[in-house]
């Protein structure tokens, strides 16, 4: 393929495109700050606020993006087959990165950590189950509505058993809103920022794969894949400075499990998608594959994991985002 040459149009695309990206990050962390807060101030339990705020909160990137690819899919302003594969490989990369590249850096950091039978149970096992029932309604090639409700079920009835069992524990903010109706109106204001920038992320997406020939797949896994990723990212962060190792785990895998039934799950309630064949081929096998040698790996030491294990997950995050490139880029 020869080169694109950078034409004002494309920088000004990609600058637009940059700067949706990091309207849409900012924008979700105000959203969810705000409701916790919120839910604080009206007593909401923390094990609800866990498993349905936090839990989606740190999702909503992803999900914000599937919403709009759906309702664009659904009124015609974007191209049904790009944008399920944007949002979709989206989904994946961000996933992606979140279980191999931080999860792999937090373990290079912190050096080592004991995968507990309570976070085995009530997280790590699930992710697993997520990948698996999401492989086999997209094996088909296409995620119906009856495919996508069977998806958000699933997320219905894991967050009402985390609930009911307590089987996961989040660190929260200890703050309550001082204004209730300030953080109302905050989190109204941000969550229609995230919905804005990802219709004009998906729009400069739609015109670049149209320009550069490329996979749509392809470009949402490095564009929403990788800036969804970053509140992931503050997190790991903060856990290594407070050395609370179930707060970046908890988050990080967690989020695999909402990614994968919530993202494709409303988006096939709304739109139905059309599934790019790298999320069969390799997004889902190579993220249970991983998950499953994990798993064997820790089992055998007496479910401690440690750098070793840190930096082959970070070399299995480039060996994902290679494979990839090569075989799924156009």
């Amino acid at each position: 393929m020869a080169p694109v040459p950078l034409t004002p149009d494309l920088v000004g695309s990609l600058v637009l495109a940059a700067v949706a990206l990091a309207v849409l990050v900012k924008a979700a962390g105000v959203t969810v700050d705000s409701l916790v807060a919120l839910a604080r101030a009206y007593d909401v339990p923390d094990a609800v606020v866990a498993s349905t705020l936090v839990a989606l909160g740190t999702s909503l990137p992803e999900l914000g993006s599937h919403l709009v690819a759906s309702l664009g899919i659904v009124s015609g302003t974007l191209d049904p087959a790009v944008a399920s594969a944007t949002v979709m490989g989206g989904n994946m990369g961000s996933s992606t990165v979140q279980q191999t590249l931080l999860v792999g850096l937090f373990l290079v950091g912190f050096g080592r950590v004991t995968l507990s039978h309570a976070f085995r149970r009530s997280t790590y096992y699930p992710m697993l189950a997520a990948f698996a029932l999401t492989f086999i309604v997209v094996v088909d090639g296409h995620v119906s509505r009856l495919d996508g409700l069977a998806l958000l079920v699933a997320f219905v009835a894991y967050a009402y058993w985390t609930v009911t069992t307590h089987g996961r524990v989040e660190s929260l903010p200890e703050t309550a809103s001082a204004d209730p109706r300030r953080d109302a109106v905050a989190a109204f204001v941000g969550f229609l920022l995230v919905l804005g920038s990802a219709f004009v992320v998906l729009r400069v997406v739609d015109d670049l794969v149209v320009t550069l020939g490329l996979n749509g797949s392809m470009v949402g896994v490095v564009t929403i894949g990788l800036a969804a990723a970053l509140p992931e990212l503050s997190t790991v962060v903060e856990s290594l400075r407070r050395k609370t190792p179930d707060l970046a785990l908890g988050t990080l895998v967690g989020s695999n499990v909402v990614n994968p039934l919530v993202g494709f799950g409303l988006g096939g309630v709304v739109s139905t998608y059309t599934v790019p064949p790298s999320v069969i081929r390799w997004d889902l096998p190579f993220k249970f594959l991983v998950g499953l040698a994990l798993v064997g790996i820790a089992s055998r030491e007496g479910w401690v994991i440690r750098r070793r294990e840190g930096a082959w997950l970070v070399i299995a995050y480039f060996v994902f985002v290679s494979v990839r490139f090569l075989l799924f880029a156009v």
